[in-house]
């Protein structure tokens, strides 16, 4: 019953080819199609929590021919500013799981100088804004395992 909430890790060999597919999409995405993605406004391409955490995945692995992360301290601003506003967005989204979480975790400890540095030059706030996200994220997986007690209650 909870894995649907905590997320199962997944080795390689047990993808399915439905996640298979997500994942060759959403590897030929740009922020843009991916905020697209996320927001759930491809008709053809539904957000599931295997597409949510691929997503955010493909932001903190390093490519695996450049061996580069997806964003750098030398990018367009507003290719860094996309890419924090699309972290944001995921944790209000009710496909999170506990896994995703962690991956938002890992996206702020990855580019933690970067967003700091943001922060400075733009006088923005995105370092307490992804705090208060993992906060909504941790009230939303609690309001669906909440849901999700009382749906098995009444089973």
């Amino acid at each position: 019953m909870f894995k649907k909430f905590l997320g199962k890790k997944v080795k390689k060999s047990e993808v399915s080819d439905q996640e298979r597919e997500i994942l060759e999409r959403i590897e030929k995405m740009n922020l843009t199609d991916m905020k697209s993605y996320i927001n759930n406004n491809l008709k053809d391409f539904p957000l599931t929590s295997y597409g949510l955490n691929a997503v955010l995945k493909r932001l903190i692995t390093p490519d695996a021919s450049t061996q580069k992360l997806y964003i750098s301290a030398d990018d367009m601003d507003t290719k860094k500013k996309k890419a924090f506003e699309l972290v944001l967005s995921t944790m209000s989204k009710s496909k999170i799981t506990v896994e995703s979480m962690e991956l938002v975790r890992q996206f702020i400890e990855t580019y933690e100088d970067i967003i700091e540095a943001y922060d400075r030059e733009y006088k923005q706030i995105y370092t307490s804004r992804f705090q208060d996200a993992l906060e909504v994220g941790a009230r939303t997986l609690d309001k669906l395992l909440e849901m999700s007690q009382k749906r098995s209650v009444l089973e």
